[in-house]
């Protein structure tokens, strides 16, 4: 997703609601580890079919392509991968909620057959406000991740009125799968405090952080209403975790409702381990939900393995090139690279004929997971 920090951080909002966050608590530590112990090493990517845009065009019914995310999700299970984190998209839910749900059993019928269990993400503050069902608009040339949508969208955020309809998604979604062996995860909400400055910034709420800063308490309260037998988690991506006097309130109400951890990171080697280091005095499970940008410094072959001595979860962004164009850098939303491509991809792991972007990568990855070792010759 897009790194732009905030250009500011609005103060606490008073919540709209009673105080139903009172009523969350988070797994003890005991418990999250526990369930931690009996999960493999996870590794996997930020999963969309290259042949849609956003999550609109990945779960509506004229567009969802169990054919694509087949062949898609067999490729990830060649590197050994086990995990995708896969966003939904509370406009599907209001839409027609039976039909989601059909299509989410269809979709963990194919990742089980591929030995793959996902993190749903329910909400995202990154990219597009104006969230619109039906065709989307097709890719704007040379430009990165250049149809992705909010969920919810800025309208909705800003309607209070809309919320009962958020608590409802919610609910209805994780109660239809709180028990599902299937799912691995829920990640509540992507990036919360992110006001996409180089992108949409215009079309955002002045108080997004404020509205949302309000609302993720509540929605912890939601999903935890629903009884999942799946941990919930929102994860940090920007700033000092350090110490608890340098979170910001966001940062706060994410580590302190989440039952596992996790966090998003970019940049070197050394900056991802410092990171994991800060988050290990919390002592619990913890995923890295996004990471692998390679003209930044985070590849697989320096994170992994990282990932790999602390025993934390490795979610890269991207599998397949596709009409997410997020192969493409983030300063192509500055600089559109519509007369060539970029020297390195930024992101993906796949052409979208299933050739690896590097073949060396790819046996890194099969590597590091185990995947064919006795062909590999890895012990």
């Amino acid at each position: 997703m897009t790194r732009l920090r905030p250009a500011f951080l609005l103060p606490l909002a008073v919540f709209l609601f009673l105080p139903l966050s009172a009523l969350s608590q988070p797994w003890p530590e005991a418990r999250a580890n526990a369930w931690y112990q009996q999960q493999p090493w996870l590794v996997g990517s930020n999963f969309i079919p290259d042949d849609a845009i956003n999550q609109l065009e990945m779960w509506q019914a004229a567009t969802f392509d169990p054919h694509e995310i087949d062949k898609e999700l067999g490729w990830a299970e060649g590197l050994g991968m086990n995990t995708m984190r896969v966003f939904l998209h509370d406009l599907l839910w209001e839409q027609d909620a039976d039909g989601f749900k059909q299509r989410i059993n269809t979709f963990l019928e194919i990742a089980a057959r591929h030995h793959i269990r996902p993190i749903f993400v329910l909400f995202d503050s990154c990219w597009d406000p104006l969230p619109k069902l039906g065709p989307q608009h097709p890719p704007i040339p040379g430009v990165h991740n250049s149809g992705w949508v909010q969920s919810p969208g800025a309208a909705a955020l800003q309607d209070p009125a809309q919320y009962p309809r958020l608590q409802s998604y919610v609910q209805g979604m994780i109660g239809a799968f709180a028990n599902d062996p299937r799912v691995l995860a829920w990640d509540l909400w992507n990036e919360p405090d992110n006001t996409n400055g180089g992108s949409y910034a215009r079309l955002e709420p002045k108080n997004k952080v404020q509205l949302v800063q309000a609302l993720l308490p509540q929605v912890f309260a939601w999903a935890r209403a629903a009884h999942p037998s799946q941990p919930l988690t929102s994860g940090v991506w920007d700033g000092d975790w350090s110490a608890d006097n340098k979170l910001t309130p966001m940062q706060k109400i994410q580590l302190e409702n989440s039952d596992i951890l996790s966090f998003h990171n970019y940049s070197w080697p050394e900056d991802f381990e410092k990171h994991v280091h800060w988050l290990q005095r919390y002592h619990r499970p913890i995923l890295c939900s996004e990471f692998m940008a390679r003209p930044m410094g985070s590849t697989f072959d320096t994170i992994l393995p990282i990932a790999k001595k602390y025993h934390v979860g490795a979610i890269n962004w991207g599998l397949v090139a596709g009409k997410t164009q997020t192969y493409l850098p983030w300063d192509s939303w500055q600089r559109p690279y519509v007369l060539e491509p970029p020297p390195v991809w930024f992101h993906e792991v796949f052409h979208p004929d299933g050739k690896p972007y590097r073949e060396e990568e790819a046996l890194i990855i099969r590597q590091l997971t185990g995947k064919s070792a006795s062909q590999l010759g890895v012990k």
